[in-house]
C-alpha cells in the first residue's frame, strides 16, 4: 500500500490525517485532487495498511483511478475480503463480521441497530464463557478417565445439573437468535380470504396508501402484492393475494394457486372473511385448511349487517372493518401478540445471525443433550466425553474459534464487492 500511495500521490500521507493532494497517472498528469486518509498496521480496518481515496463524484475520475491503481499493481478486492483480512488479523471475531454483512443489507432501523449490536463483540464472550463450561465438564471427566485412583469421578447429579445449566445458555442463545432473524428478514403475512372479503381494503389501510385494486367485482385481485410495514420494530411482508374460491376462470385460477403457495411459505395467515354475510362454503373451507397454521381471522364489514359466528373459537380474532382505526390498532396488536409474543423485542442485545451460527448452535445442543442422557441413563459418565467434545467443537465454529477455509468462504461470498 505504501508503494502504491508514492506511485499515485509522490509520496506516503501522514497516518490518520485527511491530506488534500493529487492523484497522478503513469506519466505524472494529475487525475484529480481528492482527500486521502492512510492508515498505517495495525491501526486499521483490516490490520494492515490501507488507504482510503476520497475522489470527486465524476465516473470517468473513478474509472481513472482505478486504471492507474490496478496498473500500479494493485487489485480489485474479493466479496467481503476486507472483512475477511479483519477477521484473519484478529481485528473482528467470526460472529461480529458476519454483522457487517447484516449491517449493509438492513431495510429497517431496527435491523441496523441489531446488527450493531452484534459489532461489539459481546456475543461472542457470551459463546466463550458457555464453551468453557463444558470445556471444565470435559477436563474432569478426562482426569478421572486418565487418574482414576488419584481423580474421583464427578458426582453424577452435579454433573447433570451443570449440563442441564448449559443446555438452558443455548436456548436462551437460541430464542434471541431466533428474534434476531425476525428483525432482519421480517414476518411474511399472507392476506387471504374469499373474494370480495376486504383483502385489497385492508392492505391499503394497513399502508396508509391506495396500493391494491379495490373492486366490488370478484376475481379483481389475479396475482399477489407485496409490501412491507415496519411494527413494533419488526417488518412484515404483507402479501395480497387473490381471493380464493372453486369457480374461476383460467386466469383467475393462476392467481388462486398462487394464494396456495403464499398461505404455505406464510409465517402468519391473516384470514379475511366477510362478516356482513352469511359464511359461505369457501369461508368455511379456508377456515379448516388454515385451522394448524398460526393465523388470525380478521371479522371485516361488521360495521354493515354483522353476523354473529357463536360456534367459531375466540382466539386470535378480530371483528370489525378496514376502515375503522380501532379495527386495524387491535389487528396491529393481534399480529404482534402472534408473531413475537406481543413483547418489545430488545434489538439492542447480541443475537446470532447467520445460517452457520445456528447450525453450529444446533449441533451442540444435540451433542450436550446426548451427554446428559448419559447422566440420566445411569451409564459410565465417561461415554459423555465425545459428545462434550463435539459440543465444544461445534460452539469453536460460531466464535472462529473452530473454523476451515470452507465456512469463511460461505460467510464472505455473500458481502458486497471489496467490503
Amino acid at each position: 500500500m505504501r508503494t502504491l500511495c508514492e506511485r499515485l500521490l509522490g509520496n506516503v500521507p501522514k497516518p490518520r490525517v485527511a491530506t488534500h493532494t493529487s492523484i497522478l497517472n503513469e506519466d505524472h498528469e494529475r487525475i484529480d485532487d481528492a482527500l486521502v486518509l492512510f492508515f498505517a498496521a495495525p491501526h486499521s480496518y483490516t490490520g494492515e495498511d490501507l488507504a482510503e481515496f476520497q475522489v470527486h463524484g465524476s465516473p470517468i475520475i473513478v474509472r481513472e483511478v482505478l486504471r492507474v491503481a490496478l496498473k500500479f499493481g494493485a487489485r480489485l478486492a474479493r466479496p467481503g475480503e476486507f472483512t475477511q483480512r479483519a477477521f484473519l488479523n484478529a481485528k473482528l471475531d467470526l460472529h461480529a463480521a458476519s454483522a457487517v454483512a447484516d449491517i449493509i443489507d438492513a431495510e429497517s432501523r431496527a435491523a441496523v441497530r441489531a446488527a450493531l449490536a452484534n459489532l461489539g463483540g459481546s456475543l461472542a464472550q457470551s459463546v466463550r464463557s458457555l464453551r468453557a463450561q463444558l470445556v471444565h465438564l470435559l477436563e474432569e471427566l478426562a482426569a478421572a478417565i486418565d487418574y482414576p485412583d488419584e481423580v474421583p469421578e464427578p458426582h453424577r447429579v452435579l454433573f447433570s445439573g451443570r449440563i442441564s445449566e448449559a443446555l438452558r445458555a443455548m436456548d436462551l442463545l437460541q430464542r434471541d437468535g431466533e428474534r434476531g432473524r425476525m428483525i432482519r428478514e421480517g414476518l411474511a403475512v399472507a392476506i387471504v380470504g374469499p373474494p370480495n372479503a376486504g383483502k385489497s381494503s385492508l392492505l391499503n389501510a394497513l399502508l396508509g396508501e391506495d396500493r391494491a385494486i379495490v373492486s366490488d367485482v370478484a376475481g379483481t385481485t389475479r396475482d399477489t402484492i407485496e409490501e412491507r410495514i415496519i411494527l413494533d420494530g419488526v417488518a412484515l411482508r404483507l402479501i395480497d393475494t387473490a381471493g380464493i374460491r372453486d369457480h374461476s376462470d383460467r386466469i383467475e385460477a393462476m392467481g388462486i394457486e398462487r394464494s396456495r403457495r403464499a398461505i404455505e411459505q406464510a409465517d402468519i395467515v391473516l384470514l379475511v372473511v366477510d362478516g356482513s354475510q352469511p359464511l359461505a362454503q369457501d369461508g368455511h373451507e379456508l377456515l379448516r385448511t388454515t385451522d394448524e397454521r398460526t393465523r388470525i381471522v380478521l371479522w371485516n364489514k361488521m360495521d354493515l349487517v354483522p353476523h354473529t359466528h357463536e360456534d367459531f373459537p375466540p382466539e386470535n380474532v378480530v371483528y370489525g372493518s378496514a376502515h375503522d382505526s380501532v379495527t386495524l390498532d387491535a389487528l396491529r396488536l393481534a399480529l404482534a401478540r402472534v408473531g413475537w409474543g406481543g413483547q418489545r423485542i430488545d434489538v439492542a442485545r447480541p443475537h446470532l445471525s447467520a445460517a452457520h451460527e445456528f447450525s453450529a448452535l444446533a449441533q451442540a445442543r444435540v451433542a450436550v443433550i446426548e451427554a446428559d442422557e448419559v447422566c440420566t441413563s445411569g451409564e459410565p459418565l465417561d461415554l459423555a466425553a465425545p459428545a462434550l467434545a463435539r459440543a465444544i467443537t461445534s460452539l469453536g465454529k460460531i466464535t472462529g474459534d473452530e473454523v476451515v477455509e470452507e465456512l469463511l468462504d460461505g460467510i464472505f461470498a455473500r458481502f458486497c464487492i471489496g467490503k
